[in-house]
């Protein structure tokens, strides 16, 4: 890694690609019982599928209900993402058999889960849209990055920007060519890392500490916003200098980071979906 003094160097030039990725956080429960037609494994399957069955639907109740979507068109659309979604398995949270005196042996698991809408039907309905995506607070949270220009040179430093369509919580990762992994917020001088939507924000200001200057080693580098509408998941940190060196494993990134502190509405009360977003600028440098 680069010496990291009072002002950090970072290796960033020209900009080949953007992307971003919205989903859902949601924890689910599922249950199934042996019955004379099941094996265990098979009784832990059928209940692991209900509980992704369940995360799903309610993911697809929360979004027709919480976004407020006034547009019908835009809303059909959003219910057909989410209906035709993917889940994936964050964590098993709690699993355990137990016997039920009407059906006997039954299984019953709780999961955290990402929903991943559809991204066919999540187009058509930012496209219908009457307002710009990052406008629009009533669409499904999105959180873009970019840069200041799409070609640096050795030397010129470089400015990020970040912008949401509703408030949201954020880490800023930075991919250097060899993978290490950098924190550039929060960081040690500037932890806020509460944004209000609409606003665009600019990397390094304010409190920042540190610069974004073009220097060797050159090679594929990516700039990743992690972003939801409930604070994130923890990562293993270490200070450098005026950024953070991340700890975490490159695979446990994200993962860690979807970890999200999921909020219950009310006492007692089921713990609500998290929206979530993912987006990235993959750059290159150049001397």
């Amino acid at each position: 890694m680069r010496k990291i003094l009072f002002f950090v160097a970072l290796i960033l030039v020209l900009a080949v690609q953007v992307y971003a990725s919205q989903s859902t956080i949601k924890i689910a429960e599922g249950t199934a019982c042996m019955g004379d037609d099941k094996s265990r494994k098979q009784t832990e399957t059928a209940a692991l599928a209900e509980a992704k069955r369940n995360a799903v639907e309610s993911v697809k109740t929360y979004v027709s209900s919480a976004t407020e979507v006034k547009d019908f068109e835009v809303q059909k659309d959003l219910v057909s993402a989410y209906a035709n979604a993917t889940v994936t398995v964050i964590e098993e949270m709690e699993k355990s058999w137990y016997k039920d005196t009407a059906t006997g042996d039954c299984y019953k698991i709780k999961i955290k889960t990402e929903v991943v809408p559809d991204e066919k039907a999540m187009k058509k309905a930012e496209q219908k849209s009457k307002e710009a995506v990052l406008d629009d607070p009533s669409l499904p949270l999105t959180v873009k990055v970019w840069t200041d220009k799409t070609a640096y040179r050795e030397g010129e430093k470089i400015k990020i920007y970040l912008k949401g369509n509703k408030p949201f919580f954020a880490r800023v990762i930075y991919r250097d060519a060899a993978k290490t992994h950098l924190q550039l917020l929060p960081n040690p001088y500037r932890q806020d890392n509460y944004f209000q939507g609409g606003v665009t924000y600019e990397i390094p200001s304010g409190k920042d500490k540190f610069e974004l200057e073009v220097n060797p080693p050159f090679g594929e580098e990516s700039i990743i916003v992690y972003a939801s509408v409930s604070e994130l998941g923890d990562l293993n940190l270490k200070e450098e200098g005026s950024v953070y060196a991340v700890k975490t494993k490159t695979k446990d990134i994200g993962i860690k980071t979807r970890s999200i502190k999921v909020k219950v509405a009310s006492k007692g009360g089921a713990e609500q979906p998290a929206e979530f977003s993912e987006g990235a600028v993959v750059v290159k440098t150049k001397k």
